[in-house]
């Protein structure tokens, strides 16, 4: 890699992609540019990118690893995982699109949220789910008592 070919990348990469046509150019608006966020001074080192790529995948494996492990345990597990993917997407092309759909997909769901039809849907379920769990810890209460697990005598 020489000094011309480096400048030609940062110009482009300044301008993002652009689509000819006819004697005009026009930028196309593609969003942040995809790839590798690593110091200009690694990316010139191939061995040295190689191995800053291999650190970022195995510090983002360990906590999307730990995330994992927090799914069933006390602990933000999908927050980690979450977490995880945006370590790796500071480095690979397909976290950072899987990042991308997954913050489309939570904006999509939050604005469904906000849609007073769904909201009041949700208050209907979750009260008769809570009327249903509330009849049927009576129906226990009831037939069996309150018995504690341990046997406390006076």
């Amino acid at each position: 890699m020489n000094a011309e070919s480096d400048e030609r990348e940062e110009s482009v990469a300044a301008t993002g992609p652009t689509a000819a046509t006819g004697d005009v150019t026009e930028k196309v608006d593609a969003g942040p540019v995809l790839g590798s966020k690593a110091p200009h001074f690694i990316k010139r080192s191939r061995t040295l990118h190689l191995s800053w790529q291999v650190g970022v995948f195995v510090i983002g494996l360990a906590v999307v690893g730990a995330g994992i492990v927090m799914l069933p345990l006390p602990g933000p597990g999908w927050l980690v995982i979450f977490g995880g993917m945006a370590i790796w997407a500071t480095e690979f092309v397909w976290a950072q699109l899987v990042l991308r759909w997954t913050k489309r997909k939570v904006t999509e769901a939050a604005q469904r949220a906000l849609d007073p039809r769904v909201r009041r849907r949700n208050i209907i379920l979750t009260t008769i789910g809570l009327v249903i769990i509330a009849v049927l810890v009576g129906i226990y209460v009831w037939k069996f008592g309150i018995v504690m697990p341990w046997k406390i005598e006076e």
